[in-house]
This record gives structure tokens, sequence and C-alpha cells, in this order.
């Protein structure tokens, strides 16, 4: 979002006219491409930042849960069928090799003969048997006996292996779903934000408004500006984050989002706009990262949005 300044010292400029408002995003856009400064956050408030030349990658398998919760979704849902497929797949080899190893399957016509598994009689009925353990369907008709106690054995480590894998992979499922990402879809901030006076005050003012009826309670909002500094010493931090007050002092950072509020910065000594001109303003690279976070009434769940203005 682009910063739009003004000043009581600075004649306001006139209206613009219908056709020019209409296409104000799209010039501000084209601005943005033309000054090709490239953005910290994203509007979308993803982080426009790119992880490289990362060595320890198996840092990433120590939290394998979070690393599979945070895969898209065409990769979540692939590893989700293939860990089912393949645990199927290993216990039903292992059905049908023990099957082979006992002899159950050169004597399926002998009725004299008590096998490990009744009416197993191949790599597909062993498979079928898998699934049936494993899933807990039991439909009766392929069932272990009390002469085989290495399937009793291998029945219990594919249940409690079985239990181990559908309590991670449903988990993962229902994290990844219930993630409230979208949520924040809802969350609109004001195309621009403003500096004018306000209450005999200079002010940083922006809005935020809840497009949905189900409210977000113990909404807080904070916000960060980004800028390159170069402090005493001649240390040059390009990504340096400062915070910037919208009242967490007075509480005014609790919100109470039934509707559309104006969030507003006053630009005091305390200010880390204090020292920048209106001239600077304008030619500065900078970025203010507003971020939004609360509970959600009808889930009770957390959910978070962010904004970005860009000078």
């Amino acid at each position: 979002m682009e910063q739009d300044v003004e000043s009581p010292s600075i004649i306001k400029q006139p209206k613009l006219p219908k056709q020019a408002r209409e296409n104000l995003p799209k010039q501000l856009a084209e601005r943005d491409r033309e000054k090709k400064i490239q953005r910290y956050v994203r509007k979308d408030g993803k982080c426009n930042v790119h992880h490289g030349n990362v060595t320890e990658k198996y840092r990433y398998l120590t939290d394998i849960f979070t690393t599979l919760v945070d895969l898209k979704w065409g990769l979540n849902l692939f590893i989700f069928v293939l860990v089912y497929t393949v645990t199927w797949l290993f216990f039903g080899f292992m059905w049908w090799l023990i099957a082979y190893l006992r002899g159950d399957l050169e004597h399926l016509a002998d009725n004299k003969w008590t096998p490990c598994v009744n009416n197993l009689n191949g790599f597909v009925t062993a498979f079928l048997f898998s699934i049936e353990t494993e899933t807990t369907i039991g439909y009766g008709y392929r069932v272990i006996t009390d002469k085989c106690p290495e399937g009793i054995l291998l029945l219990l480590i594919q249940s409690v292996l079985g239990s181990i894998v559908n309590a991670f992979m449903v988990g993962c499922m229902f994290v990844k779903i219930s993630q409230p990402k979208k949520r924040a879809e809802t969350l609109v901030f004001s195309t621009n934000a403003v500096i004018s006076m306000r209450d005999g005050r200079l002010c940083l003012m922006f809005r935020v408004g809840d497009l949905r009826n189900s409210h977000i309670v113990e909404a807080s909002i904070r916000a960060k500006l980004i800028k390159s500094k170069q402090t005493k010493e001649g240390e040059f931090i390009p990504l340096n984050q400062t915070d910037i007050n919208v009242g967490y002092n007075t509480g005014d950072d609790r919100l109470f989002l039934v509707s559309p509020l104006i969030i507003c910065h006053e630009i005091n000594q305390d200010s880390p706009f204090w020292e920048i001109s209106q001239a600077h303003l304008a030619k500065d690279e900078l970025e203010i990262v507003v971020i939004l976070e609360g509970m959600v009434e009808a889930t009770v769940r957390s959910s978070g949005a962010t904004a970005s203005h860009q000078s």
C-alpha cells in the first residue's frame, strides 16, 4: 500500500475526477514498478523472504510435524496417501511372508490345516487383511487364528504402529485444515496510509475492518517500520525493524473490531518519523508492516493478518 502524505502547510490537491479515482490503484502499482522497490512483506501478508544456502537441512526433519504442516497442499496430500499406502503394503508383505514360510499357501485345499490367517491365499488377500487390520474394519472373512504366535505378534505391532500413523497424519491434516490463514482474507486494511493533523497532533493513520459477522475477540495490533539504518559506529543494517507506537501504552492497540477502526500513531519525539521530513518521506525506501492478531469467535482459534504500507 502506498503512503499518502498530507500536511496543513501544503495546499490540498483538487479532488480527482471519477476516472482517475477508479484508476488510482493501477497508477499506484505502476509507480511501484517504476521505482522497483522490493517489498519486505507483500500485499497478501506473506513475507517476501527466500531462504538460501541452508546447510543444516536436517533441522527440518527434527520437527517433521511442522515441516509437513508447512508444505503445500498437493505435496501434503501426496505424503498423506504415500504413508498409508507404504504401511499397508509393508504389513501386507509381512502377512504374506508368514503364510509362505509356514506353508499356508501350499495347503489351501487342506481342510485339516490350520493357517495363520483364514482365507489368505496370496499377496492380494494379505494386502486386504493388512488394510482391514490397520483401519480396524474387520470384515470377519479373513481372521487370524490362535495357532500362529508370530502372526499375533505382528498383529500387535501393526495395531500400535497403525495408531501412531493415524494420530500423526490425521493430526497433521487437521492442523493444516484448521489454519486461520484464510480467515485473514476478510480482514481489510485501507489502501493508503495518511499523515495528517488530528486533535492538534500530527498523526500517521490507516484503517482496518473485518468483513465477517463472526468477530475477532482479543484483537491486538502492532506496527513495525522497516528501514535501512547506519549506526554511529558505521555499521549498515539493511532491514532494521523499529516499533511504531499505535497505543500499547494507553491500551488503544486492543481493538473491539466490530466496525472499521482508524489506527493512529502520533508523530512525536519518540516516533521513528520524527526526524524524517516530508521531502525525505517521499524519497526514502521504507515500509510499514502492520500485524493484527486475535481469536476467532466462531471457532476459538488464533487468527492474524499482515498489511504493508510502503513509501
